[in-house]
């Protein structure tokens, strides 16, 4: 009779052959972003407009394929570093749309639509497709988006994480990784129930919290997360509120607003980008400490502060190291 530990054995490899995904089948036809994509076969270079898109392909094991990358928050994942460190970086923010097509790219992976889009800064889809240059644009920030709408777009339809999970497996099936993206969504998938549970099993009021990505200036309004996000989404997931109602992705909000909401925990993101002075963390840190308004919030007074990745706070693999530090830090906080 076999063993307990053998039949155990049997049974995960077994599991582990029903899980293994078929390869992909070319032609490939993809619908994104209300357009039709068709690859004869995977891509041998790609280039990247944006961090999320960027590390997605690191993740599935396909970053030799990158032939330039563009448009970063953070420093890259040190997991990556190495393989980063052999890709031209185009630029720090928006490349040109020159720099691009100069990599002869067989797909251009883009994180935001007004990037490459209707109006996008970099070009529209269809000057890259006239060079059949087929452009992949991260499904979070067109489904259920109006882009023409707001700054960085109008919500009409709250942020599902399954559009994460859909870029994962899109993208996966592009470059014929079905398994590697199959593996990377079901650990998603626990890691995220994971955090909700964390928070969940602490009795309580729920905590209510706002998101201060950058300001254009810090003595003006600063752009906020609004409801129905991305980073909103992980404060709906771990049962915590959103002060801002707003449906903008990121919409301007007075302070004087802010601190009456008077909100549990601030949450301000971290990043390398320059354009704006506030997206210096350091100087977030200040100005809460110093402004007559901000200083006397009680979040501010008591330090429940979160730092965050500002690219933990998009459609991005770091998504979820974000939520989990979100619930860590909401779980000590509520102590």
């Amino acid at each position: 009779m076999a063993s307990g530990r053998s039949l155990a054995l049997a049974a995960a490899l077994c599991l582990s052959s029903a899980a293994m995904a078929a390869p992909t089948q070319y032609p490939l036809s993809i619908e994104n972003c209300g357009q039709t994509l068709t690859f004869a076969q995977a891509p041998e270079n790609a280039v990247t407009i944006g961090q999320a898109g960027t590390e997605m392909l690191y993740e599935l094991g396909v970053g030799e394929r990158l032939a330039g990358t563009s448009l970063w928050f953070n420093p890259v994942l040190p997991r990556f570093a190495e393989q980063n460190a052999r890709v031209e970086r185009l630029a720090d923010n928006d490349p040109s749309f020159e720099s691009v097509i100069g990599k002869r790219p067989g797909l251009v992976a883009v994180q935001f639509e007004w990037m490459v889009g209707p109006q996008g800064v970099v070009g529209t889809r269809e000057q890259f497709h006239e060079l059949k240059i087929p452009t992949y644009i991260l499904p979070s920030d067109c489904e259920g988006k109006d882009n023409l709408v707001g700054a960085d777009g109008t919500r009409l339809q709250a942020f599902n994480i399954e559009s994460l999970y859909k870029s994962v497996d899109q993208l996966a099936q592009i470059f014929d990784v079905q398994d590697k993206g199959q593996e990377l969504i079901a650990d998603y998938r626990k890691r995220v129930q994971a955090a909700a549970q964390r928070v969940a099993a602490h009795e309580g009021d729920p905590l209510s919290a706002v998101f201060w990505f950058s300001s254009a200036d810090l003595e003006i309004d600063p752009y906020v997360a609004g409801r129905q996000g991305v980073a909103d989404s992980m404060l709906t997931t771990l049962g915590m509120q959103n002060i801002i109602d707003s449906n903008e992705e990121w919409p301007t909000v007075g302070w004087e607003t802010i601190a009456k909401a008077s909100p549990d925990i601030l949450i301000i993101a971290r990043m390398d980008r320059r354009r704006f002075p506030a997206d210096d963390y350091e100087k977030k840190l200040a100005f809460l400490k110093q402004d007559p308004v901000t200083r006397n919030m009680d979040a501010v007074k008591n330090d429940r502060i979160v730092i965050m990745d500002a690219d933990a706070m998009q459609a991005s693999i770091r998504y979820i190291d974000g939520l989990e530090q979100l619930a860590e830090a909401s779980e000590s906080f509520a102590q």
